[in-house]
């Protein structure tokens, strides 16, 4: 009996469920500190799910929440898979809407079977130049794609504050002189079909078909396997004749690409104008941030990133719902988000050593029955 629960702890499906529970005992913890707080964290949980869940409209809130997660974090799982890492998803994602937006405001009376899937491809140039400004310096000159990826972070930010604030600000703001920064409405006719009287629109279709798509090329293209095996290893990936700075980029651009169609589908199907408040989450949501952690949750996979994001999606919304219901802190809900990242971060690294462990267990087997056939004596047959 304890060999065979030794044999089901050590087996790749608990390390599916890893960050479940990672989940769960990030939720264990706020219980405690919602004890403290004098609030019954029963309670407080059944606020969660009735607000993320609990009816049509919320799970229509919970998907459209989880859109702009899955994108971005679709977008990772290509950046990790070729051995790069990507914090560049706020700035990609601004990058994106502002394409985007600004194909809507310069073509205002065209045709929306026009304009839209236009702006729809000008996102994804924005974040594709965004995310592949970052991957060539890592390609070309070793520039640490971390660094690179936030500071980029920043100037997106930044381009955005100077341009609501100028060019690109609502004229009804400047007749008011509120200058309120953001810009004028989109014409309605380019807004993108959504489930009435849900916020729900076409864009979370859109999110699952590029999970596909994207589990495609990772799995079943020579594209894929080329940014996989580099991601795997470089040298060996050189050595097989693999352009690895060429992948390198590529994946980063790539990683940009969804990140920045997040951005336009967020201001086509959600907001129809884009708008700051100083700061890059005023418009995202975090998103770029959240989709990191459901790439993670999703063990990096596209298709296992469709329900994480679904799932974070979920604890966002119902976030609002519980804080209301037992009048805690907003503190406390970022305190709650920031708790599933560390502890879904330390569940990935601690699978990946279970992996190594696996592994290492295989090929010392291997080596023994090589060792034990070796040994065994050779009947010699004479003629």
């Amino acid at each position: 009996m304890k060999e065979r629960l030794l044999i089901i702890w050590n087996s790749p499906v608990i390390d599916a469920l890893l960050p479940v529970l990672a989940t769960l005992a990030a939720l264990v913890v706020v219980a405690f500190m919602l004890l403290a707080l004098g609030a019954n964290p029963l309670v407080a949980y059944a606020a969660l799910i009735d607000g993320a869940f609990g009816s049509v409209n919320s799970l229509a809130d919970t998907l459209v929440r989880a859109t702009p997660l899955l994108f971005v974090g679709v977008g990772i799982c290509i950046a990790f898979r070729g051995g790069v890492i990507n914090i560049g998803g706020e700035g990609q994602f601004v990058a994106g809407a502002l394409c985007a937006t600004l194909v809507g405001l310069n073509l205002s009376e065209g045709h929306p079977l026009l304009v839209v899937p236009l702006a729809m491809l000008a996102g994804i140039f924005g974040g594709a130049i965004w995310g592949g400004i970052p991957g060539l310096l890592k390609a070309h000159f070793n520039v640490n794609e971390i660094l690179s990826t936030v500071m980029m972070n920043q100037i997106a930010v930044q381009g955005m504050n100077f341009l609501l604030i100028g060019p690109l600000i609502d004229p009804i703001q400047l007749e008011r002189a509120s200058r309120i920064p953001q810009t004028a409405r989109l014409s309605s006719s380019f807004d993108l079909p959504r489930l009435v009287p849900t916020r729900l629109h076409l864009g979370t279709l859109i999110a699952v078909i590029m999970a596909v798509l994207v589990y495609i090329l990772l799995w079943r293209t020579t594209l894929g396997y080329r940014i996989r095996a580099v991601g795997l290893n470089r040298e060996a990936s050189r050595y097989a004749g693999i352009n690895v700075p060429r992948h390198i980029a590529l994946s980063l651009a790539l990683s940009g690409a969804l990140a920045g169609l997040a951005g336009a589908i967020q201001v086509y199907g959600v907001n129809f104008r884009m708008f700051t408040d100083g700061s890059a989450t005023g418009f995202t949501g975090s998103a770029g941030f959240h989709g990191i952690v459901a790439a993670l949750f999703g063990q990096l996979h596209p298709l296992g990133t469709i329900p994480a994001s679904f799932l974070f999606g979920g604890l966002l919304v119902g976030a609002n719902k519980l804080q209301r219901a037992v009048q805690v802190p907003g503190a406390l809900i970022v305190t709650l988000n920031g708790l599933v990242v560390v502890f879904v971060v330390s569940t990935e690294l601690w699978r990946q050593e279970r992996t190594r462990r696996r592994v290492a267990e295989k090929v010392a087997e291997h080596e023994e029955e090589t060792a034990a056939l070796d040994a065994t004596p050779k009947l010699e047959v004479g003629i």
